[in-house]
């Protein structure tokens, strides 16, 4: 199975759940990359420096975005799920970051509360305590620091809402479409 081209986008669309596939588990040092044509993760590198995630990271299946890879989405969570995980999750919001390929928006989700009722207070950016804020912020700024042809190229411009992480959705849907017909 390919968990990028055989997982649909949405594991429930009306209500808006999305499924998302873990590339990377919470507090981990090491930076997966799912090859969406092999079908398999792989060690992209490890982090240059001591931080580590501070939350699971992975795609949505079934889209593109322009610089080719699948939506890449932040999944606030109480432990570290693994690599290959598939997730039901909510949008509340967005991170727009620019990087060395442009710009690269990292929506953020929550669990389902079936999974884990912890999480179902949050339903916006808002809901985020300013400090977890911060720290979002600080690790997308920080984490290529000792690379420095990447390091330099790193623009966090802030949050967007619920609607605009939707919205980024609709359309790497469209360019996903466009790119396997």
């Amino acid at each position: 199975m390919n968990l990028y081209k055989d997982i649909p986008t949405f594991a429930d669309e009306k209500s808006g759940i999305l499924n998302m596939v873990i590339d990377i588990p919470k507090e981990s040092r090491n930076k997966y990359e799912y090859d969406e044509e092999e079908g398999y993760f792989k060690l992209d590198r490890v982090l240059h420096h001591s931080m580590f995630y501070p939350f699971d990271y992975g795609f949505i299946p079934q889209t593109t975005e322009p610089d080719g890879d699948g939506t890449d989405v932040i999944l606030l969570t109480t432990y570290p799920t693994f690599t290959g995980c598939v997730v039901k999750v909510r949008l509340i919001g967005v991170i727009d970051t620019e990087d060395e390929k442009g710009h690269d928006p990292k929506l953020i989700a929550v669990p389902i509360s079936d999974i884990d009722p912890r999480w179902d207070e949050y339903i916006s950016v808002k809901d985020i305590p300013n400090h977890t804020q911060n720290e979002l912020k600080l690790f997308f700024k920080e984490y290529k620091k000792l690379e420095k042809e990447k390091y330099e190229q790193i623009t966090i411009k802030g949050f967007g809402t619920r609607e605009e992480a939707y919205s980024i959705i609709e359309k790497a849907q469209k360019r996903y479409i466009e790119k396997h017909t």
